[in-house]
């Protein structure tokens, strides 16, 4: 498979502070990847790294075989897009403006959208099932359709590589499987590689191809879903009872959390029904 994405060595942080740690990852082009995580483990923070959000304290990161922060941030927007977990707009702009902005990476100083960027803003809306939002401020949407609009302005920047924080935090089951639908979708037809933070393990079991699972700024297990979603690494690093088992529609692995008021009743029967698995 061809290399998009190398991380080699990466540490970084905030101010004095080392959040990720000698992290190195290999991202191939078509992936679709799932950063998975207890809270603290440094999922948002290696994702600021690999979008030059923050600055490395250590390491390297080749897009394409040349470092991103060797690349015009203008020339690195045409390549990667980042939609933040937070999708709030300070401004009620339409949502029209909003996509729009995704072409500001593709544009000159002073240049004005022509044809051909109303036409992939257009394309975005429809891909992301947003077109007959076109008209309305930001501020009128639901979470859900926030998100989509989010979606489509990345879209609009024509990346080869789309980063993803958590976009299904605060969304309903149905637009959960909306929004994660798409973005299989997106990177199935359209080939388009795809790196997405996710805290549900059952959700990152089901669309992603790969997971990278992280415990205190390093990596614990990276490989395909069954090598890393397996019991003894999840109650390792989660730190609580789980039994993991088949989906019995998609074969899948299903991860079951066990309350930890029945961890003692449960222990047993827990270990004898993942060795049957």
């Amino acid at each position: 498979m061809e290399n998009l994405l190398t991380v080699s060595n990466l540490s970084g942080g905030y101010y004095n502070q080392r959040v990720i740690k000698d992290i190195s990852l290999n991202i191939n082009r078509g992936d679709f990847l799932g950063i998975i995580g207890p809270n603290g483990s440094g999922k948002s923070t290696l994702l600021k790294l690999l979008t030059r959000v923050l600055p490395p304290q250590s390491g390297m990161i080749d897009l394409e075989g040349r470092d991103i922060f060797s690349l015009k941030l203008k020339d690195f927007c045409r390549r990667v897009a980042f939609v933040p977990q937070d999708t709030l707009i300070g401004f009620a702009f339409s949502v029209w403006e909003i996509v729009l902005m995704g072409r500001i990476p593709h544009l000159g100083r002073l240049q004005l959208e022509g044809r051909k960027d109303y036409q992939i803003a257009e394309n975005a809306l429809l891909l992301t099932d947003s077109f007959h939002l076109k008209e309305k401020n930001i501020d009128e949407l639901s979470a859900g359709e926030r998100q989509r609009v989010i979606i489509a302005k990345a879209l609009t920047q024509e990346p080869i590589l789309l980063f993803l924080d958590e976009p299904t935090a605060h969304l309903d089951i149905a637009h959960q499987i909306q929004i994660l639908d798409l973005l299989k979708r997106l990177n199935r037809k359209n080939r388009l590689t795809i790196v997405m933070v996710l805290h549900d393990l059952n959700l990152a079991s089901e669309y992603c191809d790969r997971l990278l699972l992280l415990s205190q700024g390093e990596v614990f297990r990276q490989g395909r879903v069954e090598e890393v979603l397996e019991y003894q690494s999840l109650e390792q690093v989660y730190k609580t009872l789980v039994v993991v088992k088949k989906n019995p529609i998609t074969n899948n692995p299903f991860v079951f959390v066990v309350p930890q008021e029945k961890e003692i009743i449960n222990r047993t029967a827990r270990d004898k029904d993942n060795k049957r698995r």
